[in-house]
């Protein structure tokens, strides 16, 4: 019975916390966002500090500035490069449009299904549904609230940053209990050492990304490539379907702007061969199981983070389910769970 009693009170309260985080996503996700552009800014500070000569001699508050500056003018060159093209990528939609229409009439007649009934019908939908031009000009209007939302974003970091020197001080004095401090410094500690790596790691594979894949699509000629290849980098964050994304928009760009099937193929296959070396080889070979999330784990908790908090969710999934996993391993009631959502069954 207290079992039972036990498990009705935690799926209550797991639904409660589900509720507040989807209801405060607008409060919750800039914060969160926020805490993980601090880990990402301390990586860039030791990396800063471990350069010769010039690492040592710059002031650790000095390399904060300066990894500050540097996250800050890469969702600035995003912004940029969207605004920048604007108003060719709004000019170009038409044509774009009747390109995309011609290429599914193709396919129609490849596969012997033009002279169906329904596909008359279907066409007909399609034209009244597909508007480049509309869908451009909503998407690049949001544009604005983005850059908002990452000015936002940056001064929680910043703030964040600031609150550090004061960390130890706070922690000291959270208990009257020595041992239980310390053990909360070591869960802090495994969650900065595993995320920290992690986010390092992952930003230093995720700009190798994108511009090897700028490097194929301006030898192929695509237009706007700079922006897809910062895109592929940043989709590279998201597990799994970031890099089916990554791929799959240049490729529609290039159905749109070739209408040639072997230049989309080569297109497709080259794209395709760079995320699969860099997800399968240089992934696990650079990280290795940092996070020990199994593969299962890290499927459910996008889905989960993403129907939560939408894209930023997506983001944010697998280093919130690697804090989640680290903080469930510490108490012996939700150990099982941590143990779970480990790869190897080991914490």
């Amino acid at each position: 019975m207290d079992r039972l009693r036990a498990l009705v009170y935690g799926t209550v309260l797991l639904l409660i916390v589900g509720w507040v985080l989807y209801a405060g996503k607008a409060i919750f996700v800039p914060a969160v966002l926020g805490a993980v552009i601090v880990y990402v800014i301390v990586g860039l500070a030791h990396a800063l500090g471990r350069l010769p000569t010039l690492g040592r001699a710059l002031p650790l508050q000095l390399r904060y500035l300066f990894s500050i500056a540097a996250i800050g003018l890469v969702g600035f060159l995003f912004a940029y490069l969207v605004m920048a093209n604007k108003e060719r990528a709004l000019a170009l939609a038409p044509q774009y449009q009747q390109s995309l229409l011609a290429a599914i009439q193709r396919m129609a007649v490849y596969f012997g299904f033009e002279t169906e009934p329904t596909w008359a019908t279907l066409r007909q939908d399609l034209l009244a549904q597909i508007d480049l031009q509309r869908m451009l000009g909503s998407l690049l209007a949001s544009v604005g609230s983005i850059v908002v939302t990452f000015v936002v974003v940056l001064l929680y970091a910043t703030f964040l940053l600031l609150e550090r020197r004061h960390f130890d001080a706070k922690l000291a004095n959270l208990s009257d209990d020595p041992a239980r401090v310390a053990r909360i410094r070591q869960v802090i500690e495994a969650i900065n050492r595993r995320i920290g790596s992690y986010l390092a790691l992952k930003t230093l594979l995720s700009v190798l990304l994108g511009v090897a894949s700028y490097a194929v699509m301006r030898f192929f000629g695509l237009e706007f490539a700079a922006l897809w290849a910062v895109l592929a980098g940043f989709l590279n964050f998201v597990p799994y379907v970031g890099s089916v994304l990554g791929v799959v928009f240049p490729v529609l760009m290039t159905i749109v702007q070739f209408e040639d099937l072997g230049t989309v193929l080569t297109m497709l296959l080259s794209l395709s061969a760079l995320q699969f070396a860099i997800g399968n080889f240089l992934d696990p070979y650079v990280m290795g199981s940092s996070l020990n999330l199994s593969a299962f784990a890290i499927l459910v908790s996008l889905a989960v983070w993403s129907e939560l908090w939408g894209v930023p969710g997506a983001f944010l999934a697998v280093p919130i389910t690697a804090i989640l996993t680290i903080v469930l391993s510490e108490f012996p009631g939700t150990r099982p769970i941590a143990v779970l959502l480990s790869r190897s069954g080991r914490l």
